[in-house]
Formats: structure tokens, C-alpha cells, sequence
């Protein structure tokens, strides 16, 4: 398969309140040679834990974007969208759950797509440390309601590892409101209904404990969804 060089790649990391497990991460993103947006927007030490890590390695090409307000998951991944340099621009989670070089196969795949999801409900997945059983619970059935709202025929939109060409971010980002965890679906959406290409690859994927999702945030989601599929 051809390979996308590391240094034609942005790799976003929306950093929220992370300063108990983004020290573990940042050391392992010296395994990739492009650039790496970390958007810390919590009120803990995460900002100044990157920014330590970032003096210790001056030739890397790591940022850390920093803001007082909350941006939510969505919010700051969209706000290092845009801060992006590279070709290829993808997202994964602060906590670990996928690797590094899981991601680099994702950006490997944007060679013959416009975008790629890890999934970790297809075959070829692997899962080392499950979810609980009623977050699995909560997942399958938050899926099918996606694929009823909004026909999307992806098995796993939440899993936080995703990779485009920079193409669909400057066409499709501008018109993605959400700014929770609901901004995966709709920028799936809305790549979709501008006709590009995404395939979902199976993806070695990790349950980190310490989920920042709450039942508050479910239901703020499906009402956010519910916004955009039939209000905006």
C-alpha cells in the first residue's frame, strides 16, 4: 500500500482536562514526524504539561492551542482543523486508546479515499481492554439511531480516530455546528452529502477507563443530533 509521509499530516489531540494521562501520550508522539496540534481548553495542568514537553523537544513540530472556555470535544477539534498546515488532517483521543501508529495507517488509507474512521466494530478490529457492557450497550444503540436519522451506513462514528484529506475539512467544516460529541456524525454527514469518499478501517483500539462522557453528555448529543438533522 502506498504510504503518506508523517510530515504531509496534522494530528489533532483535543486535550480537555487530560493532566493525569496526557504525559503518558505525548512521549509516544515522537513516533510521528508531522505536525501535532494538542488543543488544551480545561482548567487543570494539562496546558503547561504540554507546553514542559514541547521546551523538552525543540525540533518537533508540536503545538499546544490553549483557551480558558470549555470548546467542547468537537469545538476543539474543529479549532485545530483550522490551525492545520498539512494535506492530511486527522484527530485522535488524549487518552491513549488508539496508538500512534494506528493512526498512521489511517492516514495511509487517504491515498485512495477522502477520509478514514477507525472502527472498532468491524472485522479486523481488535479491542486488548473492552468497554463496560452497558457502555457497549449505549454505543450499538446510539449507532442505529445515527443510522436512522441520518442513513449512515458506518458500524462506529464515535470511535475517536479519523483522518481527511484537507480538501473535505475547507469544504465541509464551515457548515459542522456542533461542538460536542456529536461533531464526528455530522462532519460524517455532511462529507458524505458533498460526495466524498470515507472508508471505515478496522482499528486496535483500547478501553482507557476514565470516560469523559456522562449521561449528561448522551443526552445533550442526541439532541444535538436531533438539532441538525431536522432544525439546521
Amino acid at each position: 500500500m502506498p504510504q503518506v509521509p508523517d510530515t504531509d499530516c496534522s494530528l489533532i489531540i483535543p486535550a480537555y482536562n487530560e493532566e493525569e494521562r496526557i504525559a503518558e501520550l505525548l512521549p509516544t508522539l515522537l513516533l510521528f514526524d508531522g505536525e501535532v496540534i494538542i488543543v488544551a481548553d480545561g482548567d487543570d495542568r494539562t496546558r503547561e504539561i504540554v507546553l514542559e514537553f514541547i521546551r523538552a523537544h525543540p525540533n518537533r513540530d508540536i503545538c499546544c492551542l490553549s483557551f480558558a472556555e470549555r470548546l467542547g470535544k468537537g469545538g476543539g477539534i474543529s479549532r485545530g482543523m483550522k490551525a492545520a498546515t498539512r494535506d492530511y488532517i486527522g484527530f485522535f483521543d488524549a487518552d491513549g486508546s488508539t496508538s500512534v501508529s494506528e493512526m498512521k495507517k489511517i492516514f495511509n488509507g487517504l491515498e485512495r479515499y477522502d477520509g478514514v474512521i477507525g472502527s472498532r466494530w468491524i472485522a479486523g478490529a481488535t479491542i486488548p481492554i473492552r468497554q463496560g457492557l452497558t457502555r457497549r450497550i449505549q454505543s450499538r444503540v446510539f449507532n442505529l439511531i445515527i443510522r436512522l436519522l441520518f442513513g449512515l451506513s458506518y458500524a462506529d462514528t464515535q470511535c475517536g480516530a479519523k483522518a481527511f484529506r484537507r480538501e473535505v475539512v475547507e469544504q465541509v467544516l464551515d457548515s459542522v455546528s456542533a461542538t460536542g460529541f456529536e461533531f464526528d456524525v455530522e462532519l460524517l454527514w455532511r462529507a458524505e452529502k458533498a460526495g466524498f469518499k470515507i472508508c471505515e478501517e478496522p482499528i486496535i483500539w483500547s478501553d482507557r477507563g476514565g470516560s469523559r462522557v456522562r449521561m449528561s453528555d448522551t443526552v445533550a448529543m442526541l439532541t444535538g443530533l436531533l438539532c441538525i438533522r431536522f432544525l439546521r
